[in-house]
């Protein structure tokens, strides 16, 4: 995307890349969302098939074998249900003593120095020398919502999450603009996202037909 704009008689356009131009009255953004990985070198090249971020799609999948998890005390607790071999790199992330206390209590190792770098077999270098192996890493990714044309088009943002906000039909405050999936919702799985693109769908059938109505109304 280009650029985006809404008219004055409430038509949107929106200018592509490759210079094509759609016309539309009613937008449904449905863009999703782009994981930033810590600036580990090697760590993104393993990215969705070695390093992973969430244990509810993929916790199972590595059951019982040695995990290691960079950037997130929560991610560290949950990833000790499917494996007794869990350390955890706060990789700058404070960790304070009662929570230290807890994951190590859970049967969570918690190594402090930094990872420099991921290497071939699993293996991470550590700032202090050190190394760790494993077979699977899950990690701390930072959610990047990409909401361009919501942006363009002057949605509201929630001012807590700093995601565009929609209402429970994926409408934003924008006449004629729907958003749905991780574009404002990174929570959102694959079933989720589809939901709520199948609710806002529905809600912008009903708003053109009010329209139509109404414009065959006043004729």
């Amino acid at each position: 995307m280009a650029a985006a704009r809404r008219d004055p008689d409430g038509t949107f356009e929106i200018r592509l890349g490759d210079d094509r131009v759609l016309r539309a009255r009613s937008v449904l953004v449905a863009t999703g969302l782009t994981d930033e990985l810590p600036d580990i070198p090697g760590l993104a090249e393993r990215w969705a098939s070695e390093v992973h971020h969430c244990p509810h799609c993929h916790g199972y999948e590595v059951r019982g074998r040695a995990v290691v998890v960079i950037g997130s005390a929560h991610l560290a607790a949950l990833m000790r249900r499917h494996s007794p071999s869990v350390t955890f790199c706060p990789h700058g992330t404070e960790v304070g003593p009662a929570e230290r206390h807890r994951l190590t209590a859970y049967g969570v190792r918690v190594v402090d120095a930094r990872v420099t770098r991921v290497s071939d077999g699993l293996t991470l270098d550590l700032d202090d020398g050190g190394t760790l192996t494993c077979d699977a890493i899950f990690v701390q990714s930072r959610p990047v919502p990409h909401d361009a044309v919501l942006n363009a088009l002057g949605a509201r943002r929630d001012p807590g999450s700093g995601l565009v906000d929609v209402d429970r039909q994926g409408a934003t405050d924008v006449p004629g603009l729907w958003a749905a999936g991780n574009v404002v919702n990174p929570r959102a799985q694959v079933v989720a996202a589809a939901g709520a693109g199948g609710t806002a769908a529905i809600a912008m059938s009903s708003w053109l037909l009010e329209r139509e109505l109404a414009g065959g109304a006043a004729r």
